[in-house]
């Protein structure tokens, strides 16, 4: 039988969870991994939560200012967005441009069920074609690019503060991997949540009926599943403490008893110790002025900057060089 992509996913998660838990020192899982259908779908519920400003502030700042951001392209035909989740936020742009002009719209994610909603979502607005693609962030812009037409603009969307999930270092890294693909002319609008108080911030990822609990849990479940892994979930609970020197919450899943975990799969077995973690996400927060230079040094020029005062949050417009 052909080699299919789902075999590639599971080897990918298979290759990649063996690599993270058997690191020296701090375990780790990947947080792409948190996000399969279940996990696509709690984040959703995340979203609308009270504590967690993040989404309604970005979807705020988008209501108010896509005017001003389409009249500031040079007349993109085609939009990409990494990680395109629902599609909400990309809906709000995608039609404020598909009001002049038409457009192809290429939301990329690594989840089918991520892709389908947003197909819906988007494809109700006239003039707009919906290409999704199954791939990760910068293999997907490549087969965006690689679809470009002579003359056509593209317009990259990255808007769930998603960003903030690298290491900083690895964050510069990534937004210069994005402007290598591109070409001179073609813009980035980037979404990255800002500093703010602790009483404001820890409750977000702390929600007091325990959803960001299960986003986060579910990241063990779905290794039992697809790794015929024995994780007991009973014996996990879930953690998400604010590094004050790196500037980032932390979300780990905590072992409360000492316990030793097989999965068949991997031909792995990992033993934690009572209180050991699994750190499984991070989520570095930002001033206005890094959020500039960190473009900058990728090779983009700052077009416009605009922030949410309520749940501090800034969505900031770059040109490429």
């Amino acid at each position: 039988m052909p080699y299919s992509l789902a075999d590639k996913k599971v080897s990918d998660l298979l290759e990649d969870v063996r690599a993270s838990l058997t690191k020296p020192g701090q375990k780790e899982l990947p947080s792409k991994y948190l996000y399969d259908d279940i996990g696509s779908a709690l984040f959703e519920v995340i979203t609308l939560l009270p504590e967690y400003g993040l989404t309604r502030a970005g979807l705020r700042l988008l209501a108010r200012n896509v005017p001003d951001l389409a009249g500031r392209l040079p007349g993109p035909a085609m939009v990409a967005e990494l990680g395109s989740g629902s599609g909400k936020k990309a809906r709000l742009v995608v039609e404020a441009l598909a009001g002049q002009q038409s457009v192809v719209f290429y939301p990329i994610d690594i989840s089918p069920a991520a892709l389908e909603q947003c197909s819906r979502e988007v494809g109700q607005v006239d003039s707009v074609e919906v290409v999704p693609i199954e791939k990760g962030y910068l293999a997907g812009l490549r087969e965006v690019v690689r679809r470009r037409a002579d003359g056509m603009n593209l317009l990259v969307l990255f808007l769930g503060s998603t960003i903030g999930n690298f290491d900083r270092a690895v964050a510069q890294s990534f937004l210069q991997q994005v402007r290598d693909i591109l070409r001179p002319g073609d813009s980035l609008l980037l979404s990255a949540d800002l500093e703010k108080p602790l009483e404001q911030l820890l409750p977000a990822y702390n929600d007091p009926i325990g959803v960001t609990a299960a986003f986060n849990m579910n990241l063990l479940a779905r290794i039992n599943r697809e790794l015929n892994a024995n994780f007991d979930l009973a014996r996990f609970e879930h953690t998400a403490p604010y590094n004050q020197e790196e500037r980032r919450i932390e979300m780990h899943l905590r072992s409360m008893t000492k316990q030793t975990v097989n999965l068949d799969a991997a031909e792995l077995e990992i033993t934690l110790q009572a209180g050991e973690t699994i750190w499984t996400e991070s989520s570095h927060k930002f001033n206005p002025a890094e959020v500039v230079k960190m473009g900058r040094l990728a090779g983009f020029d700052c077009e416009a900057q605009w922030m949410d005062e309520e749940w501090p949050f800034a969505q900031t417009l770059f040109i490429a060089r």
